[in-house]
């Protein structure tokens, strides 16, 4: 690997290590999400269409519904207060009258990354440390651990007990 030397660790620690930082993490969304005038699962939306913005992408409602696991009620209610908070709008597909696409307010990427701005900053200079193998290395094991987290969720969600319990 290419980088600065690294202390010797083992997947425990390291799974120790990932615990409290998703721990801290969700604590701290709760936190820019007020600081924003939101709450948690507005913020988490606010982060969807924003993705598909940077992305160029569409996203309509529905979509935005199935990735935040909301009933279409309850994407309503979350547009009506991004829109209110001056963070997306709804504008109807030109192909589909019954459809409405989600884009963010031209101010709103301002905003946000004056309360995301100094974190990312913080994460460019720890990822400055690293050499393009490791940060492949990194990228490869967040993928797939984003995967396993997905598996196992669905399954939480299901009901499944695959542990053997």
């Amino acid at each position: 690997m290419d980088g600065k030397k690294r202390p010797e660790a083992t997947a425990d620690q390291a799974l120790q290590a990932m615990d409290r930082m998703i721990a801290l993490a969700q604590f701290g969304q709760h936190d820019i999400a007020g600081r924003l005038g939101l709450n948690t699962t507005d913020l988490t939306c606010l982060g969807f269409v924003m993705e598909a913005a940077l992305a160029g992408a569409p996203l309509s409602a529905g979509d935005l519904a199935e990735r935040a696991r909301l009933t279409t009620g309850g994407v309503t209610g979350v547009l009506n207060r991004l829109e209110k908070a001056g963070y997306a709008r709804r504008l109807p597909d030109p192909g589909d009258r019954r459809r409405v696409h989600v884009v963010m307010d031209e101010s709103a990427q301002e905003r946000i990354l004056a309360v995301y701005g100094p974190f990312y900053a913080r994460l460019g200079s720890l990822f400055a440390d690293y050499g393009p193998s490791e940060i492949a290395v990194l990228t490869d094991w967040f993928g797939r651990a984003r995967d396993a987290m997905q598996e196992s969720l669905d399954e939480i969600r299901a009901g499944e007990d695959r542990s053997g319990t």
